[in-house]
C-alpha cells in the first residue's frame, strides 16, 4: 500500500472556528468515503456543511484527475488549521472599544485509494 495514489483538496478561508471543525472531523478521520459523506450529512453542527463539501471534492479530484474509484477511497489525512482572523470592534461606554475575533480556518483533505 505504499504506493497508492493520494489525492488531496483543500478548503480556505472557511468563516469558522478550527475548534469546531476539529470536533467534526476527528469523527471521520480513516473512514471510507462513502461512511463520511453519511456521517457528515446527519450531524446537527453547522460545520459539517464545508466538510462535506470539501471531501466531496476531495473525491472528486480523485475520480477526474486519476481515475480513481470513488467507493475505494479512504480518508488518510484531514485538518483544520488556522486561518487569519477578521477583527472588528464593539463599541463601549466611554469611548471604549472591545476587539471581536472573527477566525477563519483552512480545511486540508488527503485521501488514499486502497485495494
Amino acid at each position: 500500500m505504499s504506493n497508492s495514489q493520494s489525492v488531496k483538496a483543500v478548503a480556505k478561508y472557511i468563516r469558522m472556528s478550527p475548534h469546531k471543525i476539529r470536533r467534526i472531523i476527528d469523527q471521520i478521520r480513516g473512514r471510507s468515503y462513502q461512511e463520511a459523506l453519511m456521517i457528515l450529512e446527519f450531524l446537527p453542527y453547522t460545520a459539517s456543511g464545508p466538510i462535506w463539501q470539501i471531501v466531496h471534492s476531495a473525491a472528486a479530484n480523485a475520480n477526474h484527475n486519476y481515475g480513481l474509484d470513488k467507493k475505494k477511497l479512504v480518508i488518510d489525512e484531514i485538518f483544520a488549521d488556522e486561518g487569519p482572523k477578521l477583527k472588528r470592534i464593539r463599541p463601549r461606554a466611554q469611548g471604549r472599544a472591545y476587539k471581536i475575533l472573527k477566525p477563519t480556518s483552512h480545511i486540508t483533505v488527503i485521501m488514499k485509494e486502497i485495494n
